[in-house]
């Protein structure tokens, strides 16, 4: 686009890698609309980029959840911009209900949550309930296929044990938006009765999972019916943030950088691709 200036939007960007992706792209050029659930923490957020001298950073309040936020944001973009070059989902729950001195307490090695080894340790300090875990999917999954007709894209595979499901979730071409929320209410069902484990779920925080894999796979249909927009997703790598109540490595100066790259990708970018970090890898 060369100097033309270009206006982006990122979900759930009060803290974290979401706040550090506002920063790092405002700092290109960019205006970024720096929106947040919370009005107060969002613009306080946005004061803070301001006051370090980054005037294109404004707010906007916006609850996924909600189709009257989302359509209010959207009427917002129109009417001040007239259109929007880039869209940031980073908006996310964990899915659990926690108990974080308990987890402190475990002090569970970054290597074995990774490797997804400590499971059976950190029970006793988090668990799904099918409130946490409908929050979960609502958020990182549904509330991004509720931004898409407004806004029309990037967005942010965990393990799936099932082979069958697996594949399901694989078959790009013949993968449906149905088959993707028939998924997403079998792994409801499973958890109401308490068979995630017996059915093939991923046991590591499994509505996060699950949600995540799901979007992942949802952006390789909306990049299959928008060919020339560029519409990938990212794992940030186990960055230092609220939603794994710190036990992550990285700092969020690092876990920006994919989805910034991928932000300010020239049109003939990838496409329907998943990044680890700012590198593509399998699905």
């Amino acid at each position: 686009m060369g100097d033309v200036c270009r206006y982006a939007v990122v979900t759930g960007a009060n803290k974290g890698i979401g706040f550090e992706t506002v920063k790092q792209l405002a700092k290109t050029g960019v205006t970024v609309v720096l929106t947040a659930r919370n009005e107060k923490r969002g613009m306080e957020a946005t004061s803070l980029l301001n006051e370090q001298g980054l005037s294109n950073v404004v707010f906007h309040q916006l609850d996924v959840q909600d189709a009257r936020s989302i359509e209010s944001l959207a009427k917002f973009i129109q009417t001040q911009y007239g259109r929007l070059d880039i869209l940031v989902n980073n908006a996310g729950a964990s899915g659990v209900v926690v108990d974080e001195d308990v987890l402190r307490a475990l002090n569970v090695d970054p290597e074995d949550w990774l490797a997804g080894k400590a499971i059976n340790v950190i029970q006793v300090a988090m668990k799904t309930t099918y409130g946490s875990a409908k929050l979960c999917l609502d958020t990182n999954y549904y509330g991004f296929c509720t931004d898409c007709p407004y806004f029309g894209v990037i967005v942010l595979m965990q393990r799936v044990p099932n082979e069958e499901r697996r594949k399901e979730l694989g078959d790009v071409e013949n993968l449906t938006e149905d088959k993707i929320d028939k998924i997403l209410q079998n792994f409801l069902h499973d958890l109401k009765q308490d068979a995630l484990e017996v059915n093939g779920w991923q046991m590591m925080l499994p509505a996060y999972s699950i949600s995540k894999v799901s979007l992942n796979a949802y952006t390789r249909i909306l990049a299959r019916k928008y060919p020339k927009m560029c519409i990938n997703c990212v794992h940030p790598g186990y960055v230092n943030t609220d939603i794994n109540w710190h036990t992550g490595t990285m700092p969020v100066e690092e876990g920006a950088e994919g989805s910034v790259m991928l932000a300010l990708l020239p049109d003939e970018g990838p496409t329907g691709c998943y990044f680890d970090r700012t590198v593509v890898d399998e699905f």
